[in-house]
């Protein structure tokens, strides 16, 4: 429930979601634009950010992912034909996003919050150096107290490298900056045995422990039909698919009220589709199941003895580098007998780290001429084999 304390709203969520430390929020066009007049929904979005910084007060860090783009713009340029070509998708596009971010700007704005645009391709969730500087900026606008909005960019994006919907968009974002939870808003309260608006005899599915070919079928039979979005059950079921891989749950939620994310603490229906692993556990399998490491380190005893302690790798503990890799790489991390003790994500590449092995962390902006942080692999990026 909602609870008011001498100005300071909390917003409690419900169980499976009350532990969550980073929520990633899909929103769907139907919900951002309204309907009749074709303009952003402010009123909505108001009580969404509300909702937003309930949560950001509790010391949770919430990203957004807006649809909205094209209808705001093809409301604006006078596009009203149901199939436009690539190239006036594109524009509508280009004219809808900042006036998407105008809205959500004003309405965070009022509650003193910093909104951040955040526009993805397909490739910067699966180009491994875009992957690693993408979730770069997002950290470092979490660290800043800023509020991600993410879109795609629709503007150069092409057909054939698009995420398809923004529910898989919000998933791949989610597993990007590893949220523990995703909420889908939607037209309608979670997942059903059939669609409620044909079958009376349907049933909500308040949990879903996990997805199997039985639950795509409900999936496809409950398939959601909204006037402005493209997005319908199915494709949720599909990005609760790749949400849960990385150890994050989803939740797919009524979002028409307007203060969604409250109401599911009120007691409003919802589906919770779980994950099956935890986010640290989905990332470090991801790691140590990198099938051809693109190189190695090799350290002394100390560092070794340190990264068995929950250290970070440092240079300083580096005595041979072997193989050519880039910054993002996955590496082999052995001992001085040439036992693999780890896998991790590497911060810098190969003829950097032969530049700085060996040598304390405080040196590396004067050898190299910059410096990308003082760790060559962070914990957090490191499994053990």
């Amino acid at each position: 429930m909602t609870v008011m304390a001498a100005k300071t709203e909390v917003l409690t969520l419900p169980e499976p979601l009350l532990k969550a430390r980073r929520l990633t929020v899909k929103i769907g066009s139907a919900l951002v634009v309204n309907a009749e007049t074709g303009e952003a929904d402010i009123d909505w979005m108001r009580g969404m950010a509300q909702d937003v910084a309930a949560l950001m007060r509790e010391g949770k860090q919430v990203m957004i992912v807006s649809s909205g783009a094209g209808a705001l713009g093809r409301r604006y340029l006078g596009l009203t034909g149901s199939r436009l070509r690539l190239d006036q998708k594109q524009a509508a596009a280009a004219v809808g996003q900042p006036r998407l971010m105008q809205a959500w700007e004003g309405v965070f704005n009022e509650l003193g919050l910093k909104t951040a645009q955040v526009l993805l391709t397909r490739e910067d969730t699966e180009k491994r150096r875009r992957w690693l500087n993408a979730r770069a900026t997002i950290e470092t606008l979490f660290d800043l107290g800023c509020v991600p909005i993410v879109n795609e960019n629709d503007t150069v994006v092409t057909e054939e490298i698009r995420y398809g919907d923004n529910d898989r968009l919000a998933a791949r974002a989610a597993q990007l900056v590893q949220s523990e939870a995703l909420i889908l808003l939607s037209d309608i309260d979670g997942l059903y045995t059939a669609d409620p608006r044909k079958n009376p005899e349907a049933r909500h599915i308040p949990l879903v422990e996990k997805l199997d070919a039985d639950i795509e079928a409900m999936a496809g039979g409950a398939n959601t039909s909204a006037g402005v979005g493209t997005g319908g059950m199915a494709t949720k079921i599909a990005a609760a698919r790749i949400a849960g891989s990385a150890g994050c749950s989803t939740t797919i939620a009524y979002g028409a009220m307007l203060r969604p994310l409250s109401a599911l603490g009120s007691g409003a229906k919802f589906t919770l589709i779980r994950a099956q692993s935890s986010v640290t556990a989905a990332y470090k399998a991801w790691i140590a199941g990198t099938v051809v490491p693109a190189g190695e380190v090799v350290l002394d005893d100390g560092a070794v003895a340190a990264l068995k302690s929950g250290k970070s790798l440092l240079p300083s503990g580096i005595v041979e580098v072997h193989g050519s890799f880039d910054k993002g790489d996955s590496i082999s991390i052995l001992g001085v007998n040439g036992c693999e003790h780890a896998r991790g994500i590497v911060a810098y590449g190969a003829d950097e780290i032969r530049l700085i092995k060996g040598r304390p962390s405080k040196e590396i902006e004067g050898l190299l001429g910059y410096t990308a942080g003082d760790v060559i692999i962070h914990r957090d990026n490191m499994a053990f084999i």
